[in-house]
């Protein structure tokens, strides 16, 4: 305890706080009564205090409810599932991720997105300048106060992103097929090794379109991937910072959506780091989230659209952002057999740490009386702005 000078107040509240007191151990000695005041219906010293039963209401009250104990529960199993939801932070962060998930990393973006980017067809008009622009207004014009948070302008700077792209659609009618849901719910559910495992919860900014996204792997590039051998890091338990329960419904694998959604494929999700206050995730531990969100929604479809047994891959793509570092994914589940390390693997392509601005100042930075960062925007990188294009075209063009 550290003791600290509170000049407003008294001394009896700056104390430190007392501590509870333990309940008195209730003895029961066998053949002795302990005489009580329950009879006189009124408090006298010297008599132990009597034990009513509980009160059993004759009506539900929601909020007096009490839950029976774990083992009666309807849904109570033995064996228990270990569950990720979106504020979990693996200890090994990607590598985590790709063993529990089954997974084959491939450094870069996929060569044939490049291309979509570097079309004369497929740009913005004035691109890099309404790029920096939607910066600005992120950064400097859209908040009444000296400085925005990251939580605020990061999701700004993603819609407008959004909105640019969108802007392409009388080029490309394909555009007018997809639209954005978000607070929606995802379960997914598989078996790794002796594991159980499952995916809940909600997670970023979804684009949804109607038409599924080709593949990125062909045949035979799928099928080399059985000769990839997972990394492992033993001696760390594969399940360690998963949430294990005892109490779930067995093959829950659920998109979020309604069966008569016009809108059944996964195009996109959008993550955002550092928006939750509540859970602030290190950059691996962030990837490793979007690695398992990719990876649940590509799995839940996959049992929609085709039952246990994958007819065709199914690709998904994922953009990560903070408001100027961007992560960018393609995974394509190639299987769903995940309960071996042998046999055909999944793959995803990784970009990560991708800037695309270097600083934002809305003063400049002055050291040893030199402007060392002018105010205002500087470094922007348009390479960054055409990997995000390039993701957003893909299926379209």
């Amino acid at each position: 305890f550290i003791a600290r000078r509170h000049f407003g107040v008294s001394r009896c509240l700056t104390a430190k706080a007392a501590s509870a007191r333990k309940p008195r151990e209730r003895v029961e000695i066998p053949g002795l009564e302990m005489v009580t005041y329950g009879e006189r219906m009124h408090y006298v010293p010297g008599l132990a205090k009597p034990v009513n039963p509980r009160w059993e209401r004759d009506y539900k009250d929601p909020g007096r409810h009490r839950s029976p104990p774990i083992h009666e529960m309807l849904l109570y199993k033995e064996k228990p599932c270990y569950t990720y939801n979106q504020r979990t932070s693996l200890l090994e962060g990607t590598r985590q991720a790709l063993w529990l998930t089954k997974t084959k990393l491939i450094s870069g973006l996929p060569p044939r997105l490049f291309s979509l980017a570097e079309s004369p067809a497929n740009q913005i008009p004035d691109q890099d300048e309404r790029v920096q622009n939607a910066i600005k207004n992120a950064r400097f014009w859209d908040t009444t106060v000296e400085r925005p948070g990251k939580e605020k302008y990061s999701n700004t700077l993603l819609i407008n992103l959004l909105h640019l792209c969108a802007t392409l659609q009388s080029s490309h009618p394909a555009i007018g097929r997809r639209i954005l849901a978000e607070k929606y719910s995802l379960a997914a559910t598989w078996e790794r090794e002796e594991y159980l495992l499952q995916i809940r919860g909600q997670n970023g900014l979804l684009l949804n379109c109607m038409d599924p996204i080709p593949e990125v792997s062909g045949k035979q590039e799928v099928a080399d991937t059985a000769d990839h051998v997972l990394e492992t890091f033993y001696p760390v338990s594969p399940t360690i910072d998963l949430q294990q329960v005892h109490v779930y419904k067995e093959e829950v694998n659920c998109i979020g959506f309604s069966d008569d959604y016009p809108y059944p494929h996964a195009h996109t999700l959008y993550f955002l780091d550092g928006v939750d206050t509540h859970c602030k995730l290190r950059p691996e531990q962030f990837r490793a989230k979007m690695v398992m969100f990719l990876f649940g929604n590509a799995l839940a479809r996959a049992h929609k659209l085709y039952g246990p047994i994958l007819n065709r891959p199914i690709t998904v793509q994922g953009v990560g952002t903070n408001g100027r570092i961007f992560q960018f994914m393609v995974f394509q589940l190639n299987t769903t057999d995940l309960s071996g390390d042998d046999g055909i693997k999944n793959q995803i392509w990784l970009d990560k740490d991708v800037e695309l601005y270097e600083f934002a100042k809305v003063r400049p930075l002055i050291k040893k009386k030199q402007v060392t960062v002018p105010a205002g925007l500087a470094g922007y990188k348009s390479e960054t702005f055409s990997k995000f294009l390039a993701l957003y075209l893909h299926g379209a063009v």
